[in-house]
């Protein structure tokens, strides 16, 4: 049976992953084989209608699902589905389309869920990943995964959920390896200031080892940029040296998401507003701009709370920094998954716009802001 990826520009991190992997091949549209789709929660509907006209036209298909959305809901996917693969693929989609090739009992596939008799069949979880033994992408994408996982379980967040609260790195050696592919190195990480450690206390002499090994290859480096981010309170002077002494960055990412200390305790975020601040000075002191996420409508946002989010993103912007702002989206699997965004006030729309037409926003908020392009180069 021919393998197809479903390809679009919203999965190709999926795609990148997961492609060196299985012998299959790139398609804009439903195709006769066995049918591979990963997707996000807002993809869903748009997935599912494809898959369901295409099997009203009796295409002779197997469609299989992961990714975020799959993961994290398996039964509801599994409604338009044969497979979804939870979690993790790397071992998992290899395996799974050798049992649909050979015919073997699909029962024996550790980390997926499919349907048998009218009733869904969760198979024993896999456990996670080697990192060191898959690629991080290939040159369908260039960041360079580092690290997966993240220790804090932030309640709007679905990487915990999807890779586990215990860090992983890919060590040094294979990361140098991948990195001779690409022109310029680039990374994502939840928390690129994490690198080497439990991502609760950074560990700046791995991050340094990191950078240092390479340099050695003379080629820009930029870190802790988009697609990545760092965490507020692992900014600090030493960090940052390690970032100016050994890369071409002009920005830094900056997970904030909220100006209200309320809001960030009841979310999870483990740093309250005064580091976000701290970290943004220390940003702007080493003379790079911080870039800095905000979400708008967390399901506790008071009218007050969201104020005080205006207010950050106005500090931002008079600092000299930006912000990428977002519009909450409840996410399945995550604890805020059932609960319904507070408003977008009338102050939020002008002054989010106005941040917008003087180039010192972007995002997704209310309407659609064009996808940023990092201004990392």
């Amino acid at each position: 049976m021919r393998i197809w990826f479903r390809s679009n520009s919203r999965n190709s991190y999926s795609i990148a992953a997961l492609i060196p992997l299985v012998d299959a091949s790139l398609a804009p549209g439903p195709r006769a084989g066995i049918m591979l789709y990963s997707f996000a929660t807002p993809q869903a509907g748009e997935v599912y209608q494809e898959v369901d006209t295409a099997r009203k036209a009796k295409l002779d298909a197997v469609f299989v699902a992961g990714g975020p959305h799959p993961s994290a809901v398996p039964e509801e996917v599994l409604e338009h589905f044969d497979f979804v693969v939870v979690g993790e693929g790397e071992e998992t989609l290899p395996e799974l389309i050798e049992a649909i090739e050979m015919g073997k009992e699909p029962a024996d596939v550790r980390g997926i869920a499919y349907r048998k008799g009218g009733k869904a069949i969760y198979t024993e979880d896999r456990p996670p990943v080697d990192l060191d033994l898959y690629p991080p992408f290939t040159s369908i994408l260039a960041p360079i995964e580092i690290s997966r996982g993240c220790p804090w379980g932030c309640t709007y967040c679905q990487t915990p959920r999807l890779f586990g609260r215990c860090m992983r790195h890919r060590s040094i050696p294979v990361v140098a390896r991948y990195a001779r592919r690409h022109k310029d190195i680039r990374f994502t990480s939840p928390n690129s200031l994490a690198y080497g450690s439990d991502g609760r206390r950074p560990r700046l002499e791995k991050v340094k080892a990191l950078l240092e090994g390479l340099s050695e290859q003379k080629k820009p480096i930029y870190f802790g940029t988009f697609p990545s981010e760092v965490r507020p309170d692992f900014v600090t002077d030493e960090a940052l040296e390690l970032i100016t002494g050994y890369c071409a960055n002009k920005t830094i990412s900056l997970g904030g998401q909220s100006g209200s200390p309320a809001v960030l305790e009841s979310i999870g975020r483990g740093h309250g507003r005064q580091e976000i601040e701290s970290a943004c000075e220390h940003i702007l002191d080493h003379g790079l701009v911080p870039q800095v996420d905000l979400i708008l409508g967390l399901p506790m946002e008071s009218a007050e709370d969201q104020h005080m989010t205006l207010d950050l993103a106005r500090w931002i912007e008079e600092k000299g920094g930006k912000v990428r702002a977002h519009r909450f989206m409840p996410l399945p699997g995550t604890p805020l998954w059932e609960k319904k965004p507070a408003p977008l006030s009338s102050d939020a729309e002008a002054l989010l716009g106005s941040l917008a037409q003087r180039g010192r926003l972007t995002g997704s908020w209310g309407r659609k802001i064009k996808a940023e392009k990092d201004e990392t180069a």
